[in-house]
């Protein structure tokens, strides 16, 4: 693949940072999880029951990070590929993986061009990665592309609330409307970062036009009881126990899509 650039370039420089001053040390807590937690508050797949029976299913991990969503769903019997655009996160999960296994391929790529055969995977998930670091037009493309026909798209993202409700400068959500809609459709942080966070009617028109049914939208809050996240500061878990933090959307590929061509870059 050739030099990063753009957008991409200015998410792997922070997400670097990000690795040496919280992922890398959160990684081992996260891959010896008994329950895949969902998020900033780990709402438990044994209670949220979004993915089922993963067992035999091809499955990619998509700007997986450390790893320890890849973990969960091989413990689980997936054949999973862990796919992210950062060095860094994925040395992290490679570190794991050697610590308390198992192991399964890490592939550094950007997950909005996937160096990946078409109509190769049942299930496609990200947790809080592609869904907000990538553009959506493109990267929920690859994700049909890849996908076999009836298989499934699986992603978290910030929620659109907590998007509008955080001021320009960075910082938690607050309690009013702090920008407008079409502003948080694409968000240059001034730490470095690029986000996108499209209204709940440009994911279902993104996701229709690549040939996507929704099936479900997850309005993840915070526990009765839960603490702040020790290291992400989206909101708090005071604010997320009134309004939704995050977004656990899940789609599925129509039976009739199939791809003409197999791209590999």
């Amino acid at each position: 693949m050739g030099a990063w650039s753009g957008d991409l370039a200015r998410n792997r420089a922070l997400w670097a940072v990000v690795n040496e001053q919280f992922t890398d040390a959160a990684a081992d807590d996260a891959w010896q999880r008994e329950d895949l937690g969902w998020g900033l508050f780990a709402r438990p797949e044994s209670d949220l029951h979004v993915l089922g029976d993963v067992a035999g299913l091809d499955v990619l991990d998509l700007a997986g990070g450390t790893g320890y969503v890849g973990a969960w769903l091989s413990r689980h019997g997936a054949r999973v590929v862990s796919l992210d655009a950062s060095w860094e996160q994925l040395s992290t999960a490679l570190r794991c993986q050697r610590t308390y296994g198992p192991r399964f391929p890490l592939l550094l790529a950007d997950a909005e061009r996937l160096p990946l055969r078409a109509a190769t995977y049942d299930l496609v998930l990200s947790e809080h990665g592609a869904a907000a670091w990538c553009d959506p037009e493109a990267w929920v493309a690859e994700a049909a592309r890849v996908l076999r026909p009836g298989g499934r798209l699986v992603f978290l993202t910030n929620s659109l609330l907590s998007a509008l409700c955080v001021p320009e400068e960075e910082g938690t959500a607050q309690e009013r409307l702090l920008r407008g809609m079409r502003e948080v459709r694409r968000v240059e942080w001034p730490g470095g970062g690029v986000e996108h966070h499209p209204s709940h009617g440009d994911w279902v028109r993104v996701l229709v036009a690549h040939g996507f049914a929704v099936e479900a939208l997850h309005e993840l809050y915070a526990p009765d009881g839960g603490a702040d996240h020790e290291y992400y500061d989206i909101a708090t878990a005071d604010w997320a126990r009134r309004w939704p933090a995050e977004e656990l959307w899940v789609a599925r590929l129509s039976e009739g899509m199939a791809e003409a061509g197999d791209r590999v870059s």
